[in-house]
């Protein structure tokens, strides 16, 4: 009985089946704030409205500024699909494939993209985010760690 128990608690940490029902994402909704490793990062996600929820990230660094518009709805086939849109560039997908509670996991099938997974993941009053994959043959990825906070709010100094 310990063993089934031990897999049972495996598979719950390693993330079940995606949903398909972008109402279970709603924990993503808040405005999000990151004021670690000199930059400012921010990120915008709505609640789920009419089956899409629509987010707007915005990165400052050393002067420059950068933004993502983003959208996660069903794709053709029916699987929720993350659209990223980087400085305006035309969307690229990511499928889901894991889901749970607070936390989704999303995989870009061209395997000669960067990134090729973004995840996220709620844990009380913060969302950690992350992306992954390979750039010339070598594991690159980057992360944030945000804090809820107030619409527009910015970093400190």
């Amino acid at each position: 009985m310990l063993t089934i128990k031990a897999l049972m608690a495996g598979a719950v940490l390693a993330g079940g089946p995606p949903t398909t029902d972008v109402n279970d994402l709603a924990w993503m909704a808040g405005y999000w704030l990151d004021c670690s490793n000199g930059r400012e990062a921010s990120e915008a996600w709505s609640d789920p409205r009419a089956g899409m929820v629509a987010g707007l990230g915005v990165t400052v660094r050393n002067g420059r500024v950068g933004f993502e518009a983003s959208h996660i709805r069903a794709d053709d086939e029916g699987r929720l699909t993350y659209f990223a849109q980087p400085n305006g560039a035309p969307p690229t997908s990511f499928v889901l494939i894991e889901s749970g509670p607070g936390r989704a996991k999303f995989e870009n099938l061209d395997p000669h993209d960067f990134p090729r997974h973004i995840s996220y993941e709620r844990e009380g009053d913060g969302l950690t985010a992350r992306i992954d994959g390979e750039i010339g043959g070598q594991a690159r990825s980057v992360e944030w760690r945000f804090d809820r906070a107030d619409l527009n709010t910015r970093c400190p100094g």
